[in-house]
């Protein structure tokens, strides 16, 4: 699925969350947003997802203008923020079967399917236990276990390498997201981790004061940076020295 953002702007009351943001995501590709805190990321990822609705320009997935209540294309996408939607009260299994019927993605091979993730995540000796008993981390867990069996088009996260996850949970999201990018899905998650940005993306957009002052490869940024072993860092640097 092609993904574009034409001209979008986003304001809360005299704040421009995002001015006038364009660019394109193709399929295949993991796309982190990078930006100090209250730059647009999370705006931008909700208007991706069709929660805020933008005050100027549109999203368009292939070619068709989207708003939240096309949910022919909002199946197409999975959107897990900070903190997850979960029934606290229910178990982990219970909650996977719910997001699973929502997104009919409930078929063949789904029991298998989600046991082995759950099992990959370290979460199948607590399957049965209701959400509300677990850690953010294990919490998080469950929901992108969620998100991975769902599979859909575009995987749309709100700073998964601060949700509490332990190592081994952070491998095995890189691991299924990578392989979910070889067969033609599109990753974008926000987040402040450079390093994690750095290795972890295919492309790069970087985020200030509501604008994209940046978005391309990290071979291309690398090419153009005087610290090519900290291409991002002098990145964020620079934005801090121009004060703009």
């Amino acid at each position: 699925m092609n993904i574009e953002l034409r001209g979008v702007t986003k304001s809360y009351r005299s704040i421009h969350a995002l001015d006038h943001v364009s660019l394109l995501a193709e399929p295949g590709q993991i796309i982190s947003l990078l930006g100090p805190n209250g730059a647009g990321k999370t705006t931008l990822i909700r208007c991706l997802a069709g929660i805020a609705r933008a005050d100027k320009g549109g999203v368009y997935y292939d070619e068709q203008e989207f708003h939240r209540d096309r949910m022919d294309l909002r199946r197409r996408l999975h959107l897990l923020p900070d903190f997850p939607h979960l029934f606290w009260d229910q178990s982990i299994l219970r909650n996977i079967s719910i997001i699973l019927h929502l997104f009919d993605a409930d078929g063949d091979g789904t029991k298998e399917r989600v046991l082995a993730l759950l099992q990959d995540f370290d979460l199948l000796p607590l399957a049965l236990r209701p959400v509300q008993s677990l850690s953010r981390g294990q919490a998080y867990k469950a929901a992108l276990v969620a998100m991975i069996a769902a599979d859909r088009e575009l995987w749309l996260l709100d700073e998964p390498f601060a949700s509490g996850m332990d190592p081994h949970g952070i491998d095995a999201f890189k691991r299924h997201a990578r392989t979910a990018a070889k067969r033609g899905r599109t990753i974008i998650y926000s987040t402040q981790i450079l390093d994690v940005a750095e290795r972890f993306s295919d492309r790069v957009c970087l985020i200030h004061q509501g604008e994209v002052r940046a978005y391309d490869t990290l071979t291309r940024l690398r090419e153009q940076a005087a610290d090519k072993d900290n291409v991002l860092e002098e990145m964020f640097r620079q934005l801090r020295e121009s004060g703009q």
